[in-house]
């Protein structure tokens, strides 16, 4: 098999002489990367239907715009559920008289807290803590909660389905909007989306792709949809390790919780399992 040689000359500026020497490519590459890069699936699942609020935007005589956003309130839910109540922290801090919020989480791998920070702006009311409420929600964004709302398309309600009336030398309103169903694709983007009034009628609409994921609901509160799993492959293989070291069985986790699959376990029996694990002793050192 013939080797791929290529001549790279490495000049010796102390000596004021240049050298050419053979070097194997192949080697480059081992030395640039040994083990091929494998893309993680993402951390945090995606906004329901009743976690997105709306924000009207501009106004107009011929309609207005609106905006999605989340509150801090979902960000802690979903931090929550995903790496427990002690998984994760925040911290704030001034800078240049500017309130910027980090949030740490726990990377049960790398042994170490991984921290994502933002800057809050200031509000019209309580600015301190608006300000502190506004950092935490950006940070979490920068974390990944939250991100596929940049994806939504542009919301526009006409004058026809909203009562706009003149204030000063504009317009404003005193309707409010709720996303009823939304939808996304294989690539995290909003595909599918329903918004209506405080009525329930419908005041906007994008059909989902061939490619979207099922729309969540907000119609519907009380049917709630099939657990699909709460634990991501991740855990499920930090946990398979804390198992092989031990020695410990599946079945006498999952009997502990009264559980009969691994896909039925809550982040709270994850976290207490993993606890318990990791102050169990190696099977070898038994």
């Amino acid at each position: 098999m013939c080797r791929i040689v290529m001549e790279i000359r490495c000049y010796m500026a102390a000596n004021s002489w240049d050298m050419v020497r053979p070097v194997d490519i192949s080697s480059l590459f081992l030395y640039i990367r040994s083990e091929p890069y494998i893309m993680k699936e993402p951390i945090f699942r995606l906004l329901n239907a009743d976690e997105i609020e709306c924000r009207v935007g501009t106004v107009n005589e011929k309609g207005l715009s609106l905006l999605l956003y989340k509150d801090a309130r979902v960000d802690f839910k979903i931090l929550d559920e995903t790496f427990g109540p002690y998984g994760w922290q925040r911290t704030h801090q001034e800078i240049n008289g500017n309130l910027y919020c980090t949030i740490s989480i726990w990377d049960e791998e790398k042994g170490q807290w991984i921290s994502k920070q933002d800057v809050g702006t200031k509000s019209d009311y309580e600015q301190e803590k608006g300000q502190a409420s506004d950092s935490f929600k950006r940070a979490a964004v920068c974390a990944g909660v939250g991100r596929e709302l940049y994806t939504a398309p542009f919301i526009w309600v006409s004058a026809g389905q909203v009562e706009i009336r003149p204030k000063g030398q504009g317009y404003t309103t005193s309707e409010r909007f709720f996303v009823k169903e939304i939808g996304y694709n294989d690539r995290r983007e909003i595909s599918h989306l329903v918004i209506v009034n405080s009525k329930g009628q419908t005041v906007f609409s994008k059909k989902s792709g061939p490619d979207a994921q099922e729309s969540n609901s907000s119609a519907k509160p009380q049917e709630k949809a099939e657990p699909k799993g709460v634990l991501d492959k991740r855990k499920i293989g930090l946990m398979m390790k804390e198992l092989e070291r031990t020695g410990v069985s599946l079945e006498t986790v999952l009997g502990r919780y009264h559980l009969q699959d691994i896909s039925q376990m809550t982040p709270e029996n994850y976290q207490d399992a993993m606890k318990g694990l990791k102050k169990t002793r190696a099977k070898d050192a038994a």
